[in-house]
């Protein structure tokens, strides 16, 4: 397994949009807006982030320690 790690960033509130979305957005832990968190870069996280790419941004590369 590759040990990439994508940063995503919740840029956009889930508010307003489809339950389904706003589950993706807490499985991801994104509950604030400017909230970044790090995934391993794998297909599940992938899926979860093209449910809400209207809603992250998503860069390469580890959170500083």
């Amino acid at each position: 397994m590759s040990d990439k790690k994508l940063l995503i960033t919740l840029v956009r509130s889930a508010a307003g949009f489809e339950k389904d979305q706003k589950a993706a957005a807490k499985q991801l832990k994104l509950t604030k807006l400017n909230r970044t968190t790090e995934w391993p870069d794998t297909p599940a996280v992938r899926g979860q982030i093209r449910k809400i790419a209207h809603l992250v941004e998503v860069t390469e590369g580890r959170l500083p320690s």
